[in-house]
């Protein structure tokens, strides 16, 4: 029940289990709001207080209250990370759901976990990864652009709409040399792929994971091992394809064969690829041109991800802005 008066507003709830959930330990949950709109948030019992003189700020944060409550009693677990991020979203959209992004899920069937939308970006994402049979996704580190393209390649071999995984990257140097790690050239770029190989481990046990890789149901490759190659029945995920030149970037997206998918992920910010003398870093990267070449064919999504919509350690939010901040 939400009550108001001059600059005050009050809701209150009828389970106090549940609203000390809501919160959080030691009113960490509150003290996050606060901090984040800039209005003065107090609770005693099962009531909240919201005081501030924008009437926007108080409906805000009384709707969200009354949201994130809902949801708590779903028994949807809420982390601070949440909470701020919910309060974001309805700055951004006063009249969203947040129930609907939080819910929005692709289920894996392992024994590990089911992935979520934690934001509107990520859930417009999933929306364009079951409409679109060609995506890309780009944006910052930590907007899970691959992981959630994983948790759906999963989703889609379960359910028999593909027969295989296959997961590439360009095996672009950032400071190392490929020449100078040991073994043969598919153990020189194993450590470029690990990425991948995180994102699978977190979602499935390993020794099944090695199993299907063994069938070749899941295949892990650099993008060098893709020429030539018509790929049918299979969702295939590019990681950082910023790193991609022009020609690599063509050479993979004719791959797609019949029943496939193809996700292209990466970052405009975080290219690696060398300038040339007649060619600036952005001007080689395959991923930018793309993105221009293909901005008026039909049958292609793309989604933006922006630092806001970062859902790993509240740090990595704050590093990609003060490095933003620096470089302009």
């Amino acid at each position: 029940m939400v009550n108001a008066s001059l600059f005050s507003e009050t809701v209150e709830f009828d389970d106090p289990t549940l609203a000390n959930v809501l919160f959080g330990p030691h009113n960490a949950h509150l003290d996050l709001l606060a901090q984040a709109s800039g209005a003065s948030i107090n609770s005693r019992g099962t009531k909240i207080w919201v005081e501030s003189e924008d009437a926007f700020i108080r409906q805000r944060l009384c709707n969200l209250f009354v949201q994130l409550y809902g949801l708590v009693r779903q028994g949807e677990p809420l982390t601070q990370q949440d909470v701020v991020r919910s309060y974001r979203m309805l700055e951004a959209d006063p009249g969203l759901n947040i129930g609907h992004v939080f819910r929005d899920a692709v289920f894996v069937t392992t024994p590990r976990k089911s992935v979520t939308a934690r934001n509107v970006a990520q859930k417009n994402y999933l929306e364009l990864l079951r409409r679109f049979e060609m995506v890309f996704a780009v944006g910052p580190a930590g907007t899970g652009k691959t992981y959630l393209a994983v948790a759906m390649a999963l989703s889609m071999l379960t359910k028999n709409r593909v027969k295989r995984i296959i997961l590439t990257r360009p095996a672009v140097e950032a400071g190392e040399r490929l020449g100078f790690l040991p073994g043969d050239l598919a153990e020189k770029v194993n450590p470029y792929l690990r990425p991948l190989y995180d994102a699978l481990y977190d979602m499935m046990p390993q020794p099944k994971v090695a199993g299907m890789m063994e069938t070749g149901i899941i295949e892990i490759a650099p993008l060098a091992f893709m020429r030539g190659r018509t790929l049918n029945d299979a969702f295939i995920i590019l990681d950082e394809a910023q790193n991609t030149t022009r020609e690599q970037m063509k050479m993979f997206l004719t791959r797609l064969g019949f029943g496939s998918r193809a996700i292209i992920t990466g970052d405009v910010t975080q290219i690696d690829l060398p300038a040339t003398p007649v060619s600036d870093v952005r001007g080689r990267s395959g991923l930018v041109h793309a993105l221009d070449v293909l901005s008026g064919v039909k049958g292609i999504g793309v989604q933006y991800f922006s630092k806001e919509d970062v859902v790993r350690h509240p740090l990595v939010g704050a590093i990609v802005t003060a490095y933003d901040r620096a470089e302009n």
